[in-house]
């Protein structure tokens, strides 16, 4: 399913006995736009603290009703490591979290010893990437209004950002595309810009884009089209052996 990021914040993580805390945050690798934790508000019953969690942890989603359910239970997050929910977030805090819940490592392997205790600069949070500039090859096109969350990326339970929803009011008023975050050629974190392989012109005559409307296989089909981008869900259909 394709949805608005901003609109599955303060989402309820639920038990079947307890509420566990509520969404506050994705943070996702920027090299492939995954996402790897969701930050946790745990409200009052853990002094107010964020914890992170990875999204497989999610059983089942109820976005319409803004409750996402899981088996963990409030003792397993307030025997978790603890963690700084604000970047940097290091492998070796990565690596205590999936020891600790039995996530398995992400990134494949088994952890090298000894442990990275840096920052890892690729992972970044979804709010603060919400209102950086785009720029196309000739100039800039707009900001970043909000992220386009598919929330069925993968059979693991891996959450991906397909698009980047851009407000070009500034260039074209009251107008809103969608370009994937992979065509980008830099994301700059000091200055919050983000560079694109699409000159304005494209940008200018591409699908427009209406955030009451679902973003369903025949709008993707146009936009892919347009911009003469190979489809994601073919790649995935080869990779899988099936079609989708």
């Amino acid at each position: 399913m394709l949805l608005a990021t901003s609109s599955i914040f303060k989402c309820s993580l639920e038990n079947a006995d307890e509420k566990v805390g509520t969404l506050h945050n994705l943070l996702f690798d920027d090299r492939s736009w995954a996402v790897r934790y969701m930050v946790v508000d745990t409200g009052g019953w853990l002094d107010g603290r964020r914890v992170l969690l990875a999204p497989s942890v999610v059983e089942q989603r109820e976005w319409p009703n803004r409750r996402l359910w899981t088996s963990l239970t409030r003792k397993q997050v307030e025997d978790a490591p603890p963690v700084d929910a604000d970047l940097p977030v290091s492998r070796q805090n990565e690596v205590a979290l999936a020891e600790h819940y039995a996530w398995g490592y992400y990134w494949g392997i088994p952890p090298a010893h000894p442990i990275d205790t840096e920052g890892d600069s690729h992972l970044r949070s979804a709010r603060d990437v919400m209102g950086y500039r785009i720029e196309a090859s000739d100039g800039d096109i707009g900001h970043v209004e909000d992220l386009v969350l598919d929330d069925e990326a993968a059979d693991d339970g891996l959450w991906e950002f397909r698009y980047l929803v851009v407000d070009t009011r500034n260039w074209l008023p009251g107008r809103r595309v969608l370009v994937a975050p992979l065509w980008a050629d830099e994301v700059r974190y000091g200055d919050g810009g983000i560079s694109l392989r699409l000159s304005r012109e494209q940008v200018k005559n591409s699908p427009e884009y209406t955030p009451d409307a679902p973003i369903n296989r025949e709008y993707e089909e146009v936009l892919f089209d347009y911009y003469g981008q190979p489809k994601y869900w073919i790649a995935h259909s080869k990779a899988h052996g099936s079609p989708k």
